[in-house]
């Protein structure tokens, strides 16, 4: 999505230097509608955005079009057989701690995100690494199983944030990272702040001194806060509040890399182990209505896990699985699941998000409309972010990122994993699914070879329905204050506010 799907947006000015628009610093005062997970930032759960690249650096940064740029890693080399790559490690990085950034912390990194028990959203993508090693403390080399896809690889190095090895076993409750601000102090469930790390290695970054961040519960109240200046910054509102605000003069800034809202679905539950009553709720998703009610109409209606930019888009079965109640009450019967056997389970909604909460109530209408009574299970803050990542649900939405990217990267998402799913554990209950995500992977030789790997795929997703897209929408929003300036646009939209300072 580009700032090009807000109702009036001017062209977006936000990749501009901080220094080229000669930004002051001070303190920048953020509002954010989650609460905070961890700090670890192998756990790329959306509520994590707002920290993780102030806190942590990556090996290489994409720039908005998907454009390869040095970071930790000032080179690469992909061999010619694509079976492995060589990085060259930037010199002079210290970790918060102190710590020199070197070879070490990259391949503690790695064996970190190739544990099963420690490697959260990282784990599925290491599925590719054979083994690593470090020749000497600036060069790193990652061997692959097979041959892999150059974009595949490029994303494995994008998405691994180097950990400082000393703190990588406590990492979840203290940052551990060469980012440009460190931690000060947090109160759980009203914010954190940070300062400016004041050995970073990028010069003139980062520009203001303190970042504040102030959790808000509702999105209104956030945006109150910004209109009477008590904030600089809201990070993650609603498309719907953004389409306001932008009209009232406020600068709204959406970046490259939407997500995708998913009706989650534990199959490992209730009548949600029926395939053909899962298979129902391709049709009793209204997506016309839930983009329009949820998020003012930006973003696209999809029925597959990707944002078009994505290879493995295909906008038919948009088409093919539209809303039809007719067809959804075809398969209900076809389950042969009576009346009784269809109730008992509630869906999950985070009611701190207005999004959800309207999304999950026409939901709610659809399924009554076919017969199947269900009740909304609204929890709030911490509550509702330990029953999305533990899996203690029986449905939820719930948005998936990384879908502008390889296609397998969609397994970075917990109801996407191929293993260690926390909501449909081990073994997987979708075999088909993991031997579609693994033809994906293998498939690096022709157009069609890679077509048909891709087609397959889409296939079994909707077959398999334990995961049913709605649309894409803008994730990481921001919307900020005439006096802001310098914002830089992530391709994971994550917030990135080192260059971020004052006119």
């Amino acid at each position: 999505m580009t700032g090009l799907a807000l109702a009036g947006a001017a062209p977006l000015a936000g990749t501009l230097p901080a220094k080229a628009q000669q930004l002051k610093g001070g303190t920048l005062r953020v509002a954010v509608l989650s609460e905070l997970a961890n700090y670890d930032p192998q756990q790329l759960s959306t509520v994590n955005f707002n920290v993780i690249k102030n806190l942590y650096d990556s090996l290489i940064e994409y720039t908005p079009d998907g454009k390869p740029e040095p970071s930790l890693a000032t080179a690469w080399t992909i061999a010619p057989d694509k079976t492995s790559v060589s990085l060259t490690l930037r010199d002079g990085v210290t970790f918060h701690s102190g710590t020199p950034f070197k070879s070490d912390s990259v391949l503690a990194t790695l064996q970190k995100g190739a544990d099963p028990k420690r490697g959260k959203n990282v784990f599925s993508t290491m599925s590719i690494v054979k083994d690593w090693s470090a020749p000497d403390d600036r060069t790193v080399t990652i061997n692959f199983k097979a041959p892999v896809p150059e974009r595949q690889i490029l994303d494995l190095l994008q998405f691994l944030l180097p950990i400082d090895p000393k703190g990588i076993e406590t990492v979840e409750t203290v940052p551990a990272g060469t980012g440009p601000y460190t931690l000060v102090s947090r109160a759980v469930g009203q914010g954190l702040r940070l300062k400016a790390n004041p050995k970073y290695w990028r010069a003139g970054q980062p520009v203001t001194q303190d970042l504040v961040f102030t959790v808000f519960s509702e999105d209104q109240a956030a945006t109150a806060a910004l209109e009477s200046g008590a904030v600089d910054i809201i990070y993650g509102g609603s498309s719907r509040s953004a389409v306001r605000l932008k009209n009232a003069g406020y600068q709204v800034f959406a970046g490259p890399g939407p997500l995708v809202q998913v009706f989650r679905i534990n199959s490992t539950r209730g009548p949600f182990r029926n395939k053909s009553f899962r298979q129902a709720f391709n049709y009793l998703m209204d997506r016309q209505s839930i983009l329009r009610v949820g998020y003012a109409g930006m973003g696209r209606e999809v029925a597959l896990p990707w944002a078009p930019a994505s290879p493995a888009f295909d906008a038919a079965f948009t088409k093919t699985y539209a809303y039809d109640i007719e067809k959804a009450k075809k398969l209900i019967a076809a389950s042969g699941l009576s009346a009784d056997d269809m109730k008992g389970w509630k869906l999950l909604v985070n009611g701190s998000d207005e999004p959800s909460v309207a999304i999950s109530q026409i939901v709610q209408g659809s399924l009554a409309k076919a017969g199947i009574p269900v009740e909304l299970d609204m929890r709030l803050g911490a509550e509702y972010v330990s029953a999305l990542l533990g899996g203690d649900f029986a449905a939820v939405f719930g948005a998936v990122g990384n879908v502008q990217k390889f296609p397998s990267r969609v397994t970075t998402n917990s109801i996407y994993r191929t293993s260690q799913n926390p909501i449909l554990k081990d073994p997987h209950p979708h075999p088909d699914y993991v031997a579609a995500i693994a033809k994906v992977d293998a498939a690096t030789g022709s157009a069609a070879e890679v077509k048909a790997a891709y087609d397959n795929l889409n296939k079994v997703m909707v077959e398999e329905a334990f995961g049913i897209p709605t649309n894409s929408y803008d994730v990481g929003l921001i919307v900020a204050s005439q006096k802001i300036g310098g914002v830089t646009l992530d391709m994971d939209n994550l917030l990135v506010a080192r260059t971020i300072g004052f006119k």
